[in-house]
């Protein structure tokens, strides 16, 4: 499980440091962070996808929002058993702390 989430969320990682780094034009002396790759990486995008270079991040990160709800579905599905006995334990330890607390006499 670990493995599978580096590998998931190395590459986001790496997509949005690059992004905001190279969109902020913080390129520490490092053409690759340049703003100037930045235009150039998504005119291309656009010119191969056919459609406005501005709307491609917009996409981008929908789609890993999405894959991102679909990780944790699955990391949920996988440890269910063990969420469905914690949520359990925490409703008998709230009910339990409910009935310590004194009641309020309508004195």
């Amino acid at each position: 499980m670990r493995n599978f989430l580096i590998f998931w969320g190395g590459p986001l990682v790496f997509l949005w440091g690059w992004y905001f780094l190279s969109y902020y034009d913080l390129n520490m002396g490092m053409h690759f962070f340049s703003r100037e790759l930045h235009d150039q990486v998504f005119m291309i995008y656009g010119n191969i996808l056919g459609i406005a270079p501005e709307s491609i991040p917009p996409l981008v990160a929908r789609a890993c929002v999405f894959d991102t709800g679909l990780v944790l579905l699955l990391i949920a599905f996988r440890r269910r058993r063990k969420i469905i006995a914690w949520v359990k334990a925490w409703r008998a330890e709230r009910a339990r702390y409910s009935e310590e607390l004194p009641t309020a006499s309508a004195s």
